[in-house]
């Protein structure tokens, strides 16, 4: 199957920071599939059923973490 292909130009910085995000053996196209595929939260569906307590505290925790530095982000450093 031909598949069409496209040339685009990114700046180094850009370059080096896909190049680090590149798996072994991972094509930039690979990696631009896998990182802006949409993904369906049904595979997670279950997922923490098996959890422990102590890993659900620390998995809240980290999600409140997260959600804080989204939060000054979003609000560009002000609160």
């Amino acid at each position: 199957m031909f598949m069409a292909t496209k040339t685009i130009t990114i700046m180094d910085d850009v370059y080096r920071l896909m190049s680090d995000e590149k798996r072994a053996g991972e094509s930039f196209s690979d990696l631009l599939r896998r990182r802006f595929e949409k993904k369906s939260l049904m595979k997670f569906a279950g997922a923490w059923k098996s959890m422990t307590a102590g890993e659900a505290k620390e998995l809240s925790e980290s999600i409140s973490l997260v959600r804080g530095e989204m939060d000054k982000r979003f609000r560009g450093g002000r609160k």
